[in-house]
């Protein structure tokens, strides 16, 4: 028993690390963009182009990456996509203009398109499922990590080299993190990580099934992408731009929003798994933590919008942040309640709603921004998204499980091939 748990805990350590390097990648640019905004002479709307640039490799290797997750196994996918945001990251030092900024970025997305389906896959393997939402909350906690050291982070090494140094040092921390997860890996020895190898993956994904099956938590995933892209893309710019703070200034109120954000994806899951052990019901203890992060991000946004004040205003931007990331662990676990035999494409189904909100959301918010003069507008519309959000979780429904067609032909008393089928969750088949 001790030796599966010291291999299950390995396996996580090793996730987390990923999850808080990919969103240091994924930040660091947001932290340098007024300085990279003055060195390539950009506006606020071309740099929002380059933000997105990075979404659209990744919004459509949600698919494919849950697939070969599922196919070839989390091992194999996660060293692949390992090195290829080595040489992104490295890359985006070096650049010269727009259009070498955009091709780093969506580089970068094309090698992280497929780590997070592909983690849950490993996930759905390798964890006990009484653990999925602790799995998810302390993962996504990891990657919040990131994203609050990475503003000082950036501004320290700015201030003794410069912004294209401080992505090849980003560069180095990727590759280090290869060499534990080829280790723990391979030295994996739980019962189900026989799942995790793509033994199990070779199954037929039934994807136009799942499709329909999964659309109302894409459709979830899409209102609280915006919101996260938004926050990730432009809150180090909102500080710099609004209260004409210096680098290390915006570094500093974005660092302490980032960090209310930790807090809110380990809240969100624990949560979630203790409502599920103490009322049995899954529905509830995944929607109704999502529901109350959405309203509460809502609520929390109003005062940024209605009043300009900097201690206010990182108040509740820090707050509003820790309530949206109460919707990540009990989201990201609703694919593997949905289809454990195939929650990486199940995932990346779900993801494709986050990578769709990053392409749309980082560029509309900068055009909004040169149009209006005013940050207020896109705040306004990302709340309208966000009250969205909390009333099509409703539609969602982890609570039944998804058979497939191929599954659900071997039940006798259950659907005709070629038919999908949910099942209640007591009644899920195992093995």
């Amino acid at each position: 028993m001790r030796m599966k748990f010291s291999a299950t805990s390995s396996i996580l350590l090793v996730l987390c690390l990923l999850y808080l390097i990919l969103y240091i990648d994924r930040v660091n640019i947001s932290t340098s963009a007024p300085l990279i905004k003055a060195e390539l002479g950009l506006t606020n709307g071309q740099l929002g182009l380059a933000f997105s640039a990075f979404a659209y490799p990744y919004a459509f290797f949600q698919l494919v990456g849950g697939w070969l997750g599922d196919r070839f196994g989390p091992r194999r996918v996660l060293f692949i996509s390992g090195i290829v945001v080595v040489l992104a990251t490295m890359a985006t030092g070096f650049v010269g203009g727009l259009g070498a900024l955009i091709a780093a970025r969506f580089a970068l997305g094309l090698g992280e398109g497929a780590t997070f389906p592909t983690a849950t896959r490993a996930m759905a393997a390798w964890i006990p499922e009484a653990r999925w939402g602790f799995a998810q909350g302390i993962t996504h906690s990891a990657a919040r990590i990131g994203n609050a050291l990475t503003p000082p982070l950036v501004a320290l090494l700015v201030a003794y080299a410069s912004w294209r140094d401080s992505f090849l040092v980003f560069a180095g921390l990727n590759l280090l993190w290869i060499i534990p997860w080829l280790w723990v890996s391979r030295n994996e020895t739980r019962p189900r990580a026989a799942a995790a190898d793509g033994s199990a993956g070779r199954q037929p994904t039934p994807w136009w099934a799942l499709a329909r099956r999964m659309l109302p938590v894409t459709c979830v995933d899409f209102c609280y992408g915006w919101t996260l892209w938004l926050f990730l893309s432009w809150i180090p710019s909102f500080f710099f731009d609004t209260f004409h703070l210096d680098l290390k200034g915006s570094a500093l109120f974005s660092s302490g929003v980032f960090t209310a954000g930790v807090l809110g994806d380990l809240i969100g899951g624990i949560a979630s798994d203790y409502i599920l052990k103490r009322t049995g019901r899954l529905g509830l203890a995944r929607r109704g933590v999502i529901t109350a992060g959405f309203l509460g991000a809502f609520v929390c946004l109003l005062p940024v919008v209605l009043i300009h004040d900097l201690t206010v205003d990182a108040i509740f931007l820090s707050l509003a942040f820790f309530c949206a990331e109460l919707i990540v662990a009990p989201i990201w676990s609703v694919p593997m309640d949905i289809a454990p035999r195939h929650a990486g494409s199940a995932s990346g189904l779900m993801n494709l709603g986050f990578g769709i909100a990053g392409i749309v959301s980082p560029s509309c918010f900068g055009f909004l921004i040169d149009v209006t003069g005013s940050w207020a507008v896109p705040f306004a519309i990302s709340m309208g998204l966000l009250l969205l959000g909390a009333a099509l979780a409703g539609r969602m429904r982890p609570d039944q499980t998804f058979t497939g067609p191929v599954l659900a032909a071997t039940f006798a008393s259950g659907p005709t091939s070629g038919s999908s089928a949910a099942l209640p969750r007591h009644q899920t088949p195992q093995g």
